[in-house]
């Protein structure tokens, strides 16, 4: 039951059979047999059903608020009785790109000092290329990037879905629609992240695979911190991990204006030496992967 109420709460994030499946890491006929289940023992329809979409009923939505507060209970039950006993190192260092080091992991590390208060934490926040590198010369046990290079020395295995947005000042009206075509896109004025930046290395290969002409970049910055505090005062333009922006976008400081036909996505990886093991990351990387995910 817990896990079909998990699989439930994550199609409810997404709307979307397809995006809970890649999330969970299990098939969409399992995802969609999980809910018709559920749909089955509780009598009611949870999701209508459109050709190229779901969305929510009422009785759904119900659903969600007694799922949330089940999960939840679930949640503190194994930390209480579950892992009690387990020990866990002193200090652990590892290494985030800077996009997960500021919007995602602290969250999840002050959760996993609840339980485990004894440990503590070096987390080492820099570039991929950077992070990859102090991995590579066992300065780190393992770390969080963004992109996947093909060096056999290094094992990626997926963490986190995110997409990449075109974001300018809430008070930038250029584009009154919201929009803007492909074509127009290396035209505007852009503020970019400097060379070795995970981001950066995952849009230009995904203009120079769409044959997307380069960007005319005005400004080159060295965080992401750094190139919205840029934007707030300015007109200029940047693409961002949706991540970085919810409450940018909630504060109305920032807006996203939406590429016609164009949706640039990108994986999250836990990346260690090749044939590393330890059991100790191997914990710490589920409790991410849960964490997260609830």
């Amino acid at each position: 039951m817990k896990t079909k109420l998990h699989i439930f709460k994550i199609v409810a994030k997404h709307l979307s059979f397809t995006k809970a499946a890649e999330q969970l890491y299990i098939s969409q006929p399992a995802i969609s047999k999980a809910i018709k289940n559920l749909e089955e023992e509780y009598k009611t329809t949870l999701f209508i059903r459109k050709r190229n979409s779901i969305e929510m009923t009422l009785e759904g939505k119900s659903f969600l608020i007694y799922v949330n507060r089940i999960l939840a209970i679930y949640s503190e039950m194994d930390e209480q009785f579950l892992h009690k006993n387990e020990t866990f190192p002193k200090l652990l260092n590892f290494g985030v790109s800077t996009t997960l080091s500021n919007y995602i992991i602290p969250k999840i590390i002050a959760k996993f000092r609840i339980q485990f208060p004894e440990t503590k934490f070096n987390i080492i926040s820099n570039n991929s290329e950077n992070i990859e590198n102090l991995i590579l010369n066992e300065e780190i046990d393992f770390g969080i990037t963004e992109g996947s290079i093909s060096n056999p020395k290094l094992q990626f295995e997926k963490f986190i879905k995110d997409e990449i947005v075109l974001v300018t000042n809430a008070t930038n009206n250029s584009f009154k629609k919201g929009t803007i075509d492909i074509e127009k896109l290396h035209i505007i004025p852009m503020i970019e992240r400097e060379k070795g930046s995970g981001t950066k290395e995952i849009i230009d290969t995904f203009l120079f695979d769409n044959k997307i002409p380069k960007l005319t970049c005005v400004v080159t910055l060295n965080s992401t911190e750094a190139i919205k505090n840029y934007l707030y005062n300015s007109n200029d333009y940047a693409l961002l991990s949706i991540h970085a922006i919810n409450e940018d976008l909630l504060n109305n400081k920032l807006k996203i204006i939406d590429i016609k036909d164009l949706s640039i996505e990108r994986w999250f990886y836990f990346v260690k030496r090749t044939g590393y093991l330890s059991t100790t990351v191997e914990y710490f990387e589920k409790f991410l992967r849960l964490s997260y995910n609830l």
